[in-house]
């Protein structure tokens, strides 16, 4: 590839996106931020610390003296690795309420913006086609039905030793953060104009990433 080249990928929760974009930038030899993480990182800083999530003063005062950091496929909070910690079942149910905060957000998207800069990246999340990177050079909105989302999330949380919550329960749990999501006020997960849209419902990973490939391809 010559020159930098910036790829955005969104989609809801359980759809794909993080799979695919990590091994989309693999392919391309290119970086890859999982953006999302850095929010289930803060929410693990703060479940941790015991503080109320209604209280944003505290929030925001805590987020002063927090250090997020990408650094060879692993993700750092002040710096440890959490990589597995970020991805147990209570983050799932709390990581929205804390990315709905205006000011988590602005700090959260100068981050991202500073880490794309001046390089090749594949960045993914819930706003970053039309906020952290409008002018990226490829779009692409992932999508599954919530029946396969939750089969997905199910299994994943099964495979973890999970074994207090049901399949209805992780159905409820993302629907509930779809509509958090998707109606906030600030940066809410929405598809961006000129973004492609990649349903994986009835796809394998590597289909949707060949999809994607052939299209930055040009193939």
């Amino acid at each position: 590839m010559n020159g930098s080249i910036s790829i955005a990928i969104d989609g809801p929760a359980g759809a794909g996106k993080s799979t695919i974009a990590k091994i989309v930038a693999n392919r391309l030899e290119i970086d890859y931020i999982d953006t999302g993480a850095m929010y289930r990182a803060f929410t693990y800083k703060l479940l941790c610390k015991n503080i109320d999530f209604n209280d944003e003063k505290t929030i925001l005062k805590e987020l002063e003296d927090t250090l997020i950091d990408f650094r060879e496929n692993h993700i750092y909070l002040d710096g440890k690795i959490v990589d597995k910690q970020i991805r147990d079942n209570i983050i799932n149910q709390n990581v929205s309420y804390i990315a709905k905060i205006k000011e988590i957000r602005d700090g959260m998207v100068r981050i991202q913006r500073n880490i794309a800069k001046d390089k090749s990246i594949v960045m993914d999340g819930r706003d970053i086609g039309t906020v952290v990177l409008p002018n990226a050079d490829y779009k692409f909105f992932i999508v599954a039905s919530i029946e396969e989302r939750a089969k997905r999330r199910y299994k994943d949380l099964l495979e973890k030793g999970e074994t207090t919550i049901t399949l209805e329960q992780v159905k409820e749990e993302l629907e509930k953060r779809d509509t958090i999501d998707s109606t906030r006020e600030i940066a809410p997960l929405i598809k961006a104009e000129n973004a492609i849209e990649v349903d994986t419902t009835n796809q394998t990973i590597e289909e949707s990433v060949d999809t994607i490939l052939k299209i930055i391809e040009g193939r």
